[in-house]
């Protein structure tokens, strides 16, 4: 069969993979030159240069995302080696918070962690697995609509145990306030990491960049039109046309409001006129190069937010140390979640607050003083993500005409917009093209 496959993120090389492995003759165009998506590396910005690798975003992995690691091995690449794995160990930087999972079986692992959390009171801890256990006797599922602060008021939480754990994961994990966010999609996060298997809550981290991990090696294995910019994707009862050239089956696997445009001159233009409204979120990644070597106390730690002094960074990254650049002077990197008050920020004084809060933190904690700062990037998304409302309508990856499936983590995959979400969406995807007559 000859199929192609319009973008090449995680979500489109993982159909794009999977088309391959069936046999299919697979063409995937992607704009850029580099595959890899939402999550790829990026080059050195013009007037600084960095030792680590740069990406377009800072992402981590989970334990629990299988799909994403068993195409990884499928594709000759060893997690094992290219991620550093860690228990599920979250540490505020600047002290105030701890929660590590021990090396027990499920459920005993997350139990004693909520139970021994740093930082928050006996009745903050115990409010905790109230939580757990109400959800996982609701068998995870939540009243359609909730959003996530309803669902932690509804299950008695305080605003501690709101503030220091179920927000700064909500926000990584949706990146949506918890005030907008999606109490079922968290649900289902919390089901598949905190409420599965032991080794469901070990965090991965890249080593290298994001590109290198796998996306680098599927896009070897397909013929790729680097620098193409999809205009025309138009289904037919014989196949599709992309920009013309006729395909027996096509992925599109761009973001919504790009499927929207490619589609809304063909046949698929009542599709289309449903995905150009999808709300979207951005997420801000400050890369900081320091004057000498100043390593965290741990490759990735939490860091308190305070909005209105413009300290909006929630997570922190040692990327000399992931690399392995032992005694060199230390590269960071800060990940904003919901970021459009720094997309909205004069970008000198964006990195400015945020690296003042950085050291500020350190401080508190009793680190020595942070060198200074020789070398900034700030990269922002302004749409990274589609915002995870309750009502947020996500089309399957199926659609109406048998040569033609959506992929993305936009798509109905029943997680948030990560990168699990991404692969289990294009692998989807090419399963609908497979077996049409199977969904």
């Amino acid at each position: 069969m000859k199929t192609a496959v319009v973008g090449a993120g995680w979500s489109g090389l993982a159909a794009a993979t999977a088309l391959r492995e069936a046999g299919c003759d697979v063409t995937v165009y992607e704009t850029a030159h580099t595959p890899g998506g939402r999550a790829k590396r990026v080059g050195q910005p013009a007037d600084e240069e960095f030792a680590t690798p740069l990406d377009n975003g800072q992402h981590i992995l989970l334990g629990a995302y299988t799909d994403t690691l068993a195409l990884m091995r499928r594709l000759g690449r060893d997690p094992d080696t290219l991620f550093l794995r860690q228990p599920l160990n979250l540490v505020a930087l600047d002290g105030g918070f701890t929660l590590a999972a021990p090396r027990l079986p499920a459920p005993w692992h997350a139990a004693v962690a909520l139970l021994s959390a740093r930082g928050l009171s006996w009745r903050d801890r115990l409010g905790c697995m109230r939580l757990m256990r109400g959800l996982r006797a609701a068998a995870w599922r939540v009243p359609q609509g909730t959003t996530v602060k309803a669902m932690l008021d509804r299950h008695g939480q305080s605003a501690p145990a709101t503030r220091l754990l179920w927000e700064p994961l909500c926000l990584a994990a949706l990146n949506t306030p918890i005030e907008q966010a999606c109490a079922q999609l968290y649900a289902n996060v919390l089901r598949d990491s905190l409420g599965g298997p032991r080794a469901a809550t070990d965090i991965l981290l890249p080593r290298g960049d994001l590109s290198a991990l796998w996306p680098d090696a599927a896009a070897a294995r397909v013929h790729m039109r680097y620098g193409h910019t999809v205009h025309s994707v138009a289904p037919d009862a014989n196949g599709v046309a992309v920009d013309g050239d006729r395909y027996d089956a096509a992925v599109v696997a761009v973001p919504p409001q790009s499927a929207a445009r490619m589609l809304a001159q063909g046949a698929a233009h009542a599709l289309a006129a449903g995905l150009a409204d999808m709300p979207h979120s951005p997420i801000a990644t400050l890369t900081l190069k320091l004057a000498a070597p100043w390593p965290l106390p741990r490759c990735m730690m939490m860091l308190a937010d305070d909005p209105a002094r413009g300290h909006h960074g929630q997570w922190i990254f040692d990327k000399t140390s992931l690399a392995g650049h032992a005694g060199g002077a230390t590269e960071l990197a800060v990940v904003v979640s919901a970021a459009a008050s720094v997309a909205e920020r004069d970008r000198q004084q964006a990195i400015a607050a945020i690296a003042g809060q950085v050291r500020e933190q350190a401080a508190r904690r009793g680190l020595p003083p942070m060198p200074p700062v020789v070398g900034s990037a700030l990269l922002i998304d302004k749409r990274a993500t589609f915002l995870a409302l309750p009502a947020v309508a996500r089309p399957a990856q199926k659609t109406a005409w048998p040569g033609l499936a959506l992929a993305g983590d936009w798509t109905d995959t029943g997680y948030p917009a990560v990168l699990e979400g991404a692969v289990r969406g294009g692998l989807r995807a090419a399963a609908a093209i497979l077996s049409p007559g199977a969904h």
